[in-house]
C-alpha cells in the first residue's frame, strides 16, 4: 500500500513485541531454517540460492518469502532450486512482515535471515553453528559481510548503536584487514544473521510497522533489553551487494531510515537514558537533515521524520510493553551502546571481548 507521500508503507501490525509468534507444527525439524525475503531481486536470488546449496552444513531448510514480486526472480529460483519452500504474499508487506511469515512457518531451532543480495561462503552456516557450541547461552549471532564488488572492503562486521540513537554497520567500507576478532556486538545485520527461533517468538519477531530499515536494530535492542547477548562470528562470511534493490541513498531508504531511527530510540531506550539522551538524539537527527539540505535526499528524510513524529503515540504504547519486559538495568543497557563520537563518524566496528 502507499501513503499520501507516495512511499510504500507497512500494513497494520499483526504482532506486537509482547505477543509470541506461533510455531510450525511439523514432524521433521531441521536445525536451521534459512529465510530469504524476495522482492524483484532478479538473478540475485538464484545466485544466493546457488551459494546456499553449497553449504558444508547440511541440516537446514530454505524458505523464500516473496513480497508480491512482478519479475521472474521467483520462477527462476523455483525452477533451479525446487527443494526450497516458497511462501507467496499477495503484496509487498516489507522485510519485517515477510520475515515474520517465514518465522511462523519455519521448523528449525535456529532462524538464519539472508538477503537475496548476500552470497554466503560454503562454511557460513557451519561457522555459525560452531559458535553456538562455544556460546551456549547466546541466542543471536552476526556474520562478516564483505563488499561483493570489492572483496578488499568490508560491508559490515556487526551492527553498532550509538548512544545518540544512530545505528550503523561496523567497519562499513573499511579494509578487510581491519576485521576484528570474534566478540560481542550490539546486534547482527539481518542481511546475514542467525537467531534462536524461541527467542524470536518470545519477542514477537520483527516490528512490522518498520516495514524495512532499522528493523534489525530494533529487534536487537529488544533482545538486549531482555539480557540477551550477540556474538559476531568473523569466519561466518557472506559477500553482500547491499541495498541492491532499494538503493543506498534512494528516497525510499532515506524516508524509512529517518522515520525508523526515531521509533527505535523512543521505543527501546530505558527511561533515565531516554531523558538524558533525547536532546542529543534530536541534535544528531537534525544534523543529518542539515547534511542533506542541498540534495534530493532532504525531502524524503524530512517526510520520514514527520511521519515518525505523527505515530509517536502508537510507538509510546509499544514502548510501555517493551520496557515492562526489560530484564536489565539502565546502566547495563548503557554499557551495550557505543559512546565514541569518533567511532560513529568513521563507522568503526565495536566488537568487544566476550566470555565463551
Amino acid at each position: 500500500m502507499s501513503d499520501d507521500k507516495g512511499f510504500v508503507s507497512a500494513p497494520p501490525k499483526s504482532s506486537l513485541p509482547s505477543k509470541r509468534l506461533p510455531e510450525a507444527q511439523l514432524s521433521h525439524r531441521p536445525l536451521v531454517s534459512v529465510i530469504i525475503v524476495n522482492y524483484n531481486s532478479g538473478g540475485m536470488l538464484t545466485k544466493c540460492l546457488d551459494h546456499l546449496k553449497r553449504q558444508t552444513f547440511s541440516d537446514w531448510e530454505g524458505i523464500i518469502v516473496d513480497n508480491g514480486s512482478s519479475d521472474d526472480s521467483l520462477l527462476r529460483a523455483a525452477t533451479r532450486h525446487p527443494e526450497i519452500r516458497i511462501i507467496r504474499l499477495d503484496a509487498n508487506l516489507g522485510f519485517a512482515a515477510a520475515n515474520n511469515r517465514g518465522i511462523v512457518l519455519s521448523r528449525g531451532a535456529w532462524i538464519a535471515t539472508l538477503n537475496p543480495d548476500a552470497f554466503p561462503e560454503p562454511e557460513w552456516l557451519e561457522r555459525l553453528i560452531e559458535a553456538v557450541g562455544r556460546y551456549p547461552d547466546v541466542r543471536f549471532f552476526g556474520s562478516t559481510q564483505i563488499n561483493s564488488e570489492n572483496p578488499e572492503l568490508l560491508d559490515g562486521a556487526g551492527d553498532c548503536y550509538h548512544a545518540f540513537g544512530i545505528p550503523w554497520r561496523g567497519g562499513y567500507r573499511q579494509r578487510t584487514a581491519t576485521l576484528p576478532p570474534e566478540g560481542e556486538v550490539f546486534g547482527p545485520c539481518a542481511a546475514a544473521a542467525m537467531y534462536s527461533a524461541e527467542a524470536l517468538r518470545e519477542v514477537g519477531g520483527f516490528d512490522e510497522s518498520f516495514f524495512c530499515y532499522c528493523e534489525d536494530i530494533d529487534l536487537a535492542f529488544r533482545l538486549r533489553l531482555r539480557g540477551e547477548r550477540c556474538i559476531q562470528v568473523p569466519k561466518a562470511v557472506v559477500h553482500h551487494q547491499g541495498s541492491a534493490i532499494t538503493g543506498i541513498h534512494s528516497a525510499f531508504s532515506l524516508y524509512h531510515g529517518s522515520r525508523n531511527r526515531l521509533w527505535t530510540f523512543v521505543k527501546n531506550m530505558p527511561g533515565p537514558l531516554l531523558i538524558l539522551l533525547l536532546p542529543l538524539h534530536l541534535a544528531a537527527t537534525f544534523y543529518l537533515l542539515f547534511h542533506f539540505r542541498k540534495t534530493p535526499g532532504f525531502k524524503p528524510q524530512w517526510e520520514g521524520l514527520m511521519a515518525g513524529f505523527r505515530r509517536l503515540g502508537d510507538i509510546w504504547r509499544e514502548r510501555q510493553e517493551v520496557q515492562a519486559s526489560r530484564r536489565i538495568t539502565s546502566w547495563q543497557c548503557a554499557k551495550t551502546l557505543t559512546w565514541s563520537v569518533k567511532a560513529l563518524y568513521t563507522r568503526s566496528s565495536d566488537v568487544r571481548c566476550a566470555r565463551a
